[in-house]
């Protein structure tokens, strides 16, 4: 005992003496410009030696004014590697030197300025075939781009630096003549035509572009084929609706096989809840450990929607507990969320170390888990399955519960109260354990998409919390991040909203605040959707293309302004003001809606017919166009109680309208009102057929 208690003590005062030391020393060091931001991203860099300045005016035109290239370096608050090139070369006093002598160096927060990192991102895919971060781009003055890459070693940013930088003051004609070139080529990139011909879409069309997409699917583990492994939401949502319309039984049992597969992998967090970025494998087993809140939003509305069709109960309780990290670890005080964990944290040497929060050691759970150790590494593979590295392990689970209490003898109930109670003992050690960094900074967007997540999970299990949890969200966006004249803050932190609103902003909030229209049928939520799609009219839509930019037209001048119509792990802005304009047009019978978001799609048609898995959300769209969509309409006393009953049903191919009271402001709801009675109506196009007061047989009326 005496020699245990003699190593812990010493341990301590390691640790102790060695974060005494980090302390003193960046107490001793000099901040530079990035002292003064509020992004957490930034702040981490603001004792490097590197003279960072953050990306305004005032720094492009210095770079200009100096005649210096500029080094344009983009990541985020929770990225592993933008943490390992800080370590190795933005702390490094000799490769600072350089960068602070030949250049401007800028950092950006790819989650606060989502504009400059996809210019430079497109950039670096053109020169490099590849992107990622940290994003390094060098540019002339001016902004436009000649070298870039991800990450590099300390070695080869040094000389990187250097053959630039000599290069530009040496042959500037060559720097300026590729910069040219490039710059060319990133305005030419995913240029959008309009397009002229009759828009003319099929169920065909689906059915062929779901065959493309059947060729790229992983069968054997889930999700789509090769590693590193993205769950992608977008694109099991949309399969989801295609299984759902087009009964396709293949697609059946590839989401089913996926979803799980997911739930009792290794991206999913089997302590406390929530889910990984991605995991680098190909069974989905070891995680990028960072924990994005726009991930979990997705997948929390993925597993609401699959429980609303399958009712399995892995869905509800993946939900469950992801809504459970959420609130614990990402919500403030406001009802606002928070951006994200970190990848990395402290191992129990005070040093940073990727994962090190969640792993764990045969040694360590043998000691919290006692007698209940043998079943536990049964349930959680603690041995070869679940093998991590050295002698390190992440759960990871094989088997559904059912088929596990069968061959180990156990009730199912037994097997639940063992698995609950060694959740409560893992996370009670592990919290413990030195957390994560937290991003607090607030995003409209990704707040946007887990209020999507609550309204979803409310549906599909009638939990009035999270409705309350949506609401207060929603009032939290409404009151700070939006305007008086409907225009919206991108960014809120330190009290303070900020940063002119980018079209992702605008389209996810539009989208969940028609979703609280139809959990609530309080028509403030329509009417707020309707006036910021009207503000994006005016101040984002292209008339030539009758497509919306990504940046206001308010917004200072980058070297190209882009449209984002790519479906990655967050739809892409384009198609989601596309299904917008589809839904809203229906609503207020809105003639230019519905024909802007048919143009916005024909314009894609050739992209999403040959690449169906970077459109996934416009075949989302498509499907509306080709199959029946219905306008489902409660009117009446007992219209909230009823729309209760009907939000509980999974029905991708209807909108829903309601009031319990007289209402012909909304051409939806106009006469169908009766003191007496509460009519559903189902209608197309507000052709309705006859009213009912049944639920169930009004329902009948919707076909798939």
């Amino acid at each position: 005992m005496k020699t245990i208690s003699k190593f812990y003590f010493l341990l301590f005062f390691i640790l102790f003496i060695s974060n005494c030391n980090k302390k003193d020393k960046k107490l001793n060091k000099k901040s530079n410009d990035l002292i003064h931001e509020t992004s957490p991203y930034l702040l981490q860099h603001a004792y490097n030696p590197v003279d960072w300045k953050g990306w305004n005016s005032k720094t492009l035109e210095l770079a200009q004014e100096e005649n210096k290239l500029i080094i344009i370096s983009v990541g985020y608050s929770a990225c592993h590697w933008c943490h390992v090139m800080e370590e190795e070369s933005f702390e490094n006093d000799s490769i600072a030197k350089i960068m602070n002598e030949n250049f401007i160096n800028i950092k950006v927060d790819r989650e606060e300025r989502p504009d400059v990192d996809k210019i430079y991102m497109n950039a670096v895919q053109l020169m490099t075939g590849g992107g990622g971060w940290p994003l390094n781009c060098i540019t002339l003055p001016d902004g436009r781009p000649i070298y870039g890459g991800t990450y590099f070693t300390k070695d080869q940013w040094a000389k990187v630096l250097i053959s630039i930088s000599k290069l530009y003051k040496e042959e500037p004609q060559k720097a300026i003549k590729f910069a040219e070139n490039l710059t060319k080529g990133i305005q030419e990139s995913q240029l959008i035509k309009l397009n002229k011909e009759d828009s003319n879409f099929s169920e065909k069309e689906l059915t062929s572009a779901v065959d493309l997409l059947k060729l790229q699917i992983d069968t054997i583990s889930g999700g789509f084929k090769g590693s590193p492994k993205f769950p992608m939401p977008n694109s099991l949502d949309f399969l989801l609706r295609y299984n759902h319309q087009f009964n396709d039984s293949s697609i059946k049992k590839y989401l089913n096989k996926t979803l799980t597969k997911i739930a009792y992998g290794g991206i999913y967090d089997h302590v406390s809840g929530g889910f990984s970025r991605y995991s680098v494998d190909e069974k989905w087993h070891i995680p990028h450990f960072e924990k994005m809140l726009y991930d979990n939003a997705q997948l929390v509305s993925l597993y609401s929607k699959a429980y609303l069709k399958d009712k399995k109960e892995l869905y509800k309780n993946t939900v469950i507990e992801t809504l459970a990290f959420i609130k614990e670890e990402l919500t403030a005080e406001n009802g606002a969320f928070y951006s994200s964990l970190d990848a990395d944290s402290k191992n129990a040497f005070g040093q940073k170390e990727e994962g090190a929060f969640y792993e764990w050691k045969k040694e360590e759970l043998l000691l919290l888990l006692g007698n209940d150790y043998k079943l536990f590494k049964e349930f959680y593979n603690i041995n070869d399955f679940g093998f991590w590295e050295h002698d390190k392990y992440v759960l990871i689970r094989k088997e559904s519960k059912i088929d596990f209490s069968k061959k180990q003898n156990l009730s199912l109930n037994a097997l639940d109260v063992k698995v609950s109670n060694w959740k409560k003992v893992l996370k009670k050690a592990r919290n413990k354990r030195s957390k994560p960094h937290l991003d607090d900074k607030i995003l409209t967007s990704w707040n946007a998409l887990m209020l999507q997540g609550y309204l979803d999970a409310y549906r599909a299990f009638g939990d009035e919390e999270y409705l309350e949890i949506a609401i207060k969200n929603a009032n939290f966006l409404n009151d700070n991040q939006v305007r008086n004249d409907y225009g919206l803050n991108r960014n809120f932190k330190n009290g303070k909203s900020n940063i002119n609103g980018y079209s992702e902003d605008y389209a996810t909030l539009i989208n969940c605040y028609i979703s609280l229209y139809e959990v609530t049928l309080n028509q403030k939520w329509l009417t707020i959707s309707k006036n910021l799609v009207d503000y994006l009219f005016t101040n984002f839509f292209d008339e030539k293309t009758k497509m919306f930019y990504f940046t206001s037209k308010e917004d200072e001048n980058l070297i190209a302004k882009k449209f984002e119509v790519i479906d990655g792990v967050i739809p892409s802005s384009n198609s989601i003001i596309a299904n917008n304009l589809f839904k809203l047009g229906h609503y207020y019978s809105d003639a230019k809606y519905l024909k802007t978001s048919e143009q916005m799609l024909n314009n894609l048609k050739g992209n999403v017919n040959t690449n169906p898995a970077n459109y996934s959300n416009w075949l989302n769209l498509m499907t509306n166009f080709t199959k029946p969509f219905y306008e489902v309409v409660v009117a009446g006393n007992n219209a909230k109680e009823i729309n209760k009953n009907l939000i509980n049903n999974y029905f991708p191919n209807i909108l829903i309208a309601g009031s319990n009271k007289e209402n012909n402001t909304l051409p939806l709801l106009l006469n169908k009102f009766n003191d007496t009675d509460t009519f559903i109506y189902v209608c197309v196009n507000g052709t309705c057929k006859l009213p009912q007061t049944n639920l169930t047989k009004a329902l009948k009326n919707i076909k798939k």
